[in-house]
């Protein structure tokens, strides 16, 4: 048998989703994270995973790995000691920013800090202007003196940024030429090779981030790496990008800025692909983990491609899916704030010591223990009986915060409950409401450990009529990682007004990414027959200060390349902001390929409907609190791997297994599709 693996490394669990190419069988495990050595949990994870169905990591055909190692490095600051060297005058430029506040109307709200401290911030002669011309040639002994005072400080990584680097490389590579000669123990990166693209501020940050995580990075692949050749695995490993792909390990420890969405990407891939299959292309995904929940959109089948986000107060020009996260997840906790009021997050639990029920030295009660106390949750034990919990000490933290309150147990349990899918809600309205989509019009996949279990409140809230609630949701990023495929992203900037003038630099623009591309496949061994090309172009009106990615039809670069852009720019522009502006030039900024490179992924087999009943799968009952109710109602609980497809049913059910838990209110139906998927539907 042919097995292939995915692996995603979350806060507080970390899945496995194993698939045998031959018979198409799937196979779940967790095991609990490790944050300080997240491989130590990823090896123990791959070794019982495969035990478990009689196999060893030799039989690996395929190893997929998504992570948030560089995602909480940046959030936590446990980055490298860092440089920058940058054009004179503007070593300031990563602190002032944007001048923008975190927030409009917190008057204590703080910046993040700067990665770089000022005294490890070198400016030095040179300057390219915008149209590459060189009006101040590269001082290379000032260049070399700062390596050497950088050196000397014992700074780890060295990230080089100039003004117009992104047009006319040579100083930066002459720089990182000489830097490598004085300093070559250093990690070092230049914006060029990072983030090619128009924006000092921006492409400077991202370039900076990149140095910060780099030697982290380095160690944490080295460190998996081993662990896994120990095992005996002899596939080549891949780690997932925050585009949805997934790379090398040898271009995630050169880029992993790249990596810091990692873990939710695969989520969103996943989610893409079982619309696909169950025919609902227009979807809200919904992962709701041990600490954060992320949400994206996917219209008509596609998610959205962002080419910058502000990852944790940090800009970041890289290549991702359009996922919004927030602090509220089943570890997230619950407390009083200045004000009198009851917060959820955005503090966790974490995998250690967990919420309260998990008997581990908690105190503050979580989203979890709330469950625990409503019995939505199974109050004695969690992952189908491997992890025995203490109902007990979860009512007793909730009735301490009760008291406080000034409410009963029950009320309180709720109250968290309500308040954390609030947070949630909020968050589905910033990538829908406020895009100018109707989340009505879309059903609502819910994955993630927690993520089946607050979904029906959560599409009550938002008025949606449609949930789906995958297999195995509690694996959903693991699961994703088998249905992605390589992937890479290259970029330049050159601002022009789009007409047909504008030709013969844009076939050669394009030309020269797909040069890169076409090395890019190269180096990760991709046949001609499974090379996948995709062009964009990022486009504004004159003076409008941010762009929109429109798509650039396939072919030969002709007039009707410009009409098509055009109209697709104006179609763009009238959805988000509701005009256009007729007349106004509309300006080319920067011109994006993506390459694809495909592989082998797990294809699922539909099964045979088995009829409408679903008493089989009821494996007891068990009294649950449901506000809508007015208190606890006995409700049915179901064996979700009992269930087959046609089976039919309604709430208020509880369907439980190893990986999640499934809560359907009063009145809504459940219904198993042929890919074993249930399909939650309002009354």
């Amino acid at each position: 048998m042919a097995w292939r693996i995915g692996i995603d490394s979350g806060g507080t669990f970390t899945d496995v989703c194993l698939f045998d190419d031959a018979t198409g069988m799937v196979a779940v495990w967790k095991v609990p994270s490790t944050p300080d050595d997240p491989s130590r949990a990823i090896a123990r994870g791959t070794q019982e995973a495969v035990e478990r169905v009689g196999a060893s990591p030799a039989d690996i055909a395929y190893f997929g790995h998504g992570t948030t190692v560089g995602t909480n490095a940046l959030i936590q600051h446990r980055g490298v000691k860092t440089g920058l060297i940058t054009t004179e005058g503007f070593r300031d430029l990563i602190e002032i920013g944007r001048q923008k506040r975190p927030d409009l109307y917190d008057l204590q709200a703080d910046k993040a800090p700067p990665l770089v401290t000022r005294d490890l911030r070198f400016g030095v002669p040179e300057r390219v202007r915008y149209d590459g011309s060189v009006e101040t040639p590269l001082d290379e002994e000032a260049v070399r003196q700062a390596a050497r005072a950088l050196k000397s400080e014992g700074v780890k990584a060295v990230a080089i940024g100039f003004l117009y680097g992104f047009v006319r490389p040579e100083h930066e590579e002459a720089a990182k030429h000489i830097i490598t000669e004085e300093f070559p123990e250093a990690f070092i990166c230049a914006s060029h090779e990072v983030a090619p693209e128009f924006r000092e501020y921006e492409r400077i940050s991202t370039t900076v981030v990149n140095a910060y995580l780099g030697p982290v990075m380095q160690g944490y692949i080295r460190r998996l790496a081993d662990r896994l050749k120990e095992l005996g695995l002899k596939a080549v490993p891949h780690l997932t990008q925050s585009n949805g792909g997934v790379i090398g390990f040898d271009m995630a420890a050169r880029l992993p800025v790249r990596t810091v969405l990692s873990g939710p990407s695969t989520g969103v891939v996943a989610a893409q692909a079982i619309g696909a299959m169950i025919g609902i292309p227009s979807l809200i995904t919904f992962d709701m983990g041990g600490t954060s929940s992320d949400v994206a959109l996917l219209d008509d089948g596609e998610a959205k491609l962002a080419s910058e986000a502000n990852v944790h107060g940090y800009p970041i020009k890289a290549p991702m899916l359009d996922i919004h996260t927030v602090g509220a997840g089943g570890g997230s906790l619950a407390a009083i704030d200045s004000g009198g009021l009851l917060k959820v997050g955005p503090r966790s639990a974490g995998a250690d010591p967990g919420p309260v029920c998990y008997g581990r030295g908690a105190t503050e009660p979580a989203v979890t223990d709330a469950n625990v106390v409503l019995q939505t949750l199974n109050p004695t034990h969690l992952l189908g009986g491997r992890m025995p919990i203490d109902q007990v000490l979860s009512k007793q933290a909730i009735g301490r915060l009760a008291d406080e309150l000034g409410l009963d147990l029950m009320a309180t349990a709720q109250g968290i409950i309500s308040v954390v899918t609030a947070n949630m809600a909020k968050a589905i309205r910033v990538i829908s409401v406020q895009r100018g989509h109707d989340p009505r019009d879309y059903a609502l996949v819910a994955f993630g450990g927690a993520g089946p279990l607050h979904a029906a409140r959560l599409a009550r809230e938002l008025d949606m009529k449609r949930i789906v609630v995958p297999r195995n949701p509690g694996i959903g990023c693991a699961l994703g990682l088998l249905l992605t495929d390589l992937r890479a992203n290259f970029a330049t900037t050159r601002l022009a007004t789009l007409s047909e003038a504008l030709l013969p630099d844009m076939a050669g623009i394009f030309v020269a990414l797909q040069e890169q591309a076409d090395h890019w496949f190269a180096e990760e061994g991709v046949a001609s027959a499974d090379r996948r090309l995709k062009r964009t172009a990022d486009l504004r009106y004159h003076g409008q200060n941010y762009e929109l990615a429109i798509d650039v039809p396939d072919g030969p670069i002709t007039p009707a390349t410009i009409a098509a852009l055009a109209e697709g720019f104006a179609a763009a522009h009238k959805r988000l902001y509701g005009f256009v502006a007729e007349g106004e030039a509309v300006q080319l900024v920067t011109y994006r390929v993506e390459a694809v490179g495909l592989v082998p992924k797990a294809a699922f087999r539909p099964e045979p409907d088995a009829g409408p009943n679903a008493s089989h799968a009821v494996i007891g009952s068990r009294e649950v609190w449901f506000p809508e109710a007015g208190g606890f109602v006995a409700c049915p609980i179901y064996d979700r791997d009992k269930l087959k497809s046609g089976n039919r049913f309604t709430g208020p059910a509880i369907v439980e297994q190893m990986d999640s838990t499934t809560v359907l209110l009063p009145g809504m139906t459940a219904t198993v599709e042929p890919y074993l998927n249930l399909i939650l539907e309002m009354p």
